[in-house]
């Protein structure tokens, strides 16, 4: 069982292209690609591609800053 702060922060993590540097924020969600915003990372499809490469949603890490 996931408590709900967990739950948030999975969404608030934020993901990295590592083919292309662009970030992927759950919050925002990519509603061109049929993501909506509050989307939980592991919950987008796996054929879900980077909006500004075309990379597959493999190629992206945890963001750490």
């Amino acid at each position: 069982m996931i408590e709900d702060g967990a739950a948030v922060g999975m969404v608030t993590r934020l993901w990295i292209c590592v083919t292309c540097g662009m970030i992927c924020d759950p919050a925002e969600g990519d509603p061109d690609g049929g993501i909506a915003p509050g989307t939980a990372f592991a919950d987008i499809p796996d054929g879900w591609v980077c909006p500004v490469c075309g990379s597959r949603k493999a190629d992206f890490i945890l963001y750490e800053d």
